[in-house]
């Protein structure tokens, strides 16, 4: 349990750092455990859970520092918060379930180690375009258990629709309002299933986590170090998936 402990601060510290919840990396950590045995629609309800904290965390301290644009997140969240519990409702598990998380996960590492990194001014995407990224998102993060900020990131930055902080800001709230609604969803359909002392625990470490990453985040890297600091987080989710499917 200690290691489980360690291994969930580290991810929520890391993911944090760049504005996300780390649902992707709790589900990795747990994958490795027992826990793993469980059925996909358990572990999703605890990396929504974390999300919620973590997420919470990091959108508080991205905005104090004064990151965060409402006209440039509304638009993603919009369609997403709706078709996020729709996924969420939708009960996907076995091997479809870790083969659309791996997926996923390797298309957005892919996406952003390909990318060209000019400097061009960041500018505001169309209204159209933000809805229908956001809602494609909303229904994947609902369907495989994260919120979505793993997703949403890279494409923002490789459209320049925003600096890496900025991103990190939007990223956060985005997380946080498609993991509350994944676990609407869930709960909808009769599948919640959450022990309660052990979400406690769990999320005593990730909050600890969870500040220590976004106060680094948003007050003391650079949007270089931020920009950095996502490719290794998408990377380390997508090879760890890989791996996993692979039954490494």
């Amino acid at each position: 349990m200690w290691l489980i402990m360690a291994g969930l601060f580290i991810v929520a510290a890391l993911y944090s750092s760049v504005g996300h919840g780390g649902g992707s990396g709790y589900l990795a950590i747990l994958s490795l455990t027992s826990y793993g045995s469980a059925e996909a629609v358990w572990l999703k309800q605890y990396a929504w859970s974390l999300n919620l904290i973590v997420a919470g965390l990091a959108f508080w301290h991205y905005y104090k520092a004064g990151h965060h644009d409402w006209g440039r997140s509304l638009p993603f969240i919009i369609a997403s918060v709706p078709l996020a519990a729709l996924g969420g409702y939708m009960s996907v598990g076995g091997d479809v379930y870790d083969l659309l998380l791996s997926a996923a996960l390797v298309v957005a590492a892919w996406r952003l180690f390909v990318g060209k990194w000019e400097s061009r001014e960041v500018k505001l995407p169309e209204r159209s375009k933000a809805v229908a990224v956001g809602g494609s998102i909303g229904l994947a993060s609902g369907v495989v258990g994260i919120g979505g900020g793993i997703f949403l990131s890279p494409v923002m930055m490789l459209n320049n629709w925003a600096t890496a902080k900025q991103t990190a800001a939007t990223a956060a709230l985005f997380i946080w309002v498609n993991s509350l609604a994944g676990l609407i969803g869930s709960g909808l359909s009769g599948q919640v299933g959450l022990d309660l002392d052990l979400l406690g625990s769990f999320g005593v470490v990730v909050m600890l986590g969870g500040v220590l990453g976004s106060r680094y985040g948003s007050k003391i890297s650079s949007q270089n170090g931020i920009r950095g600091l996502l490719v290794l987080v998408l990377c380390a989710a997508a090879a760890r998936r890989l791996l996993s499917v692979m039954g490494i």
